[in-house]
This record gives structure tokens, sequence and C-alpha cells, in this order.
């Protein structure tokens, strides 16, 4: 009996994360849009990178290097890494979270208009 209900639990809970997929539902898109184009764009137009090529906002280079999630983007945008600059005192936090959820449904939507 216990381990049926370790497997309903287990089989509950992989349902309910989404298999790893990142939840979208947290932030304004259409704000993220306007605070990208204003604050962000400039690197990264299009959801590429003219400083680091590689370290696009694509979905493949978000998976690659562990920024595909909410936390992540917004630990990166708030506190910067390397050549991109900090945001934190610049941005809300709101604003912050905003840029987090459009670029997650940019790059889940291949950054097309």
């Amino acid at each position: 009996m216990k381990r049926i209900l370790s497997i309903v639990l287990l089989a509950i809970a992989i349902f309910t994360v989404g298999f790893g997929r990142p939840a979208l539902a947290e932030g304004d898109v259409a704000n993220g849009a306007k605070v990208f184009k204003a604050n962000c764009a400039a690197c990264h137009v299009g959801g590429g990178n003219i400083v680091m090529a590689q370290k696009t906002l694509k979905k493949e280079a978000l998976e690659k290097y562990g920024m595909k999630s909410i936390e992540a983007i917004t630990t990166q945008v708030t506190n910067g890494k390397k050549a991109m600059p900090k945001f934190g005192g610049r941005l809300s936090a709101k604003q912050i979270e905003d840029v987090a959820t459009y670029v997650l449904s940019q790059a889940e939507n291949g950054w097309k208009k």
C-alpha cells in the first residue's frame, strides 16, 4: 500500500511541476516588452547577445546556461554578471519580473514578433 501511495504522489508531483517547463504566469508580458525595449534591446535585439554571441536569450541557450526560469533571469537582471550591468537600482522588482516573463515567453515562441 505504501508503495502505491508513493507512486501516486510521485506522479502527481511530476504532472504538477509540468516536466520542468517554466511558469510564465507571474509577470506582465506587455509591460515586460516595453521595459525590455527601453533597457535590454540594445544588447539583446531579437533575443541575441551582441557582447557574448553564444549567450543569447534563445530557448536553447537559456537551457544550456541554466537561465530558463523567472528566478534565474530576475537574479541576472537584478545583480548583473560579467559584461551585463546590474539593473537592480534602475528597475523595480516588478519591472524585472515582467522582463523575465517576457524573455521566457519570447524564448518559447522563437523570438517572433
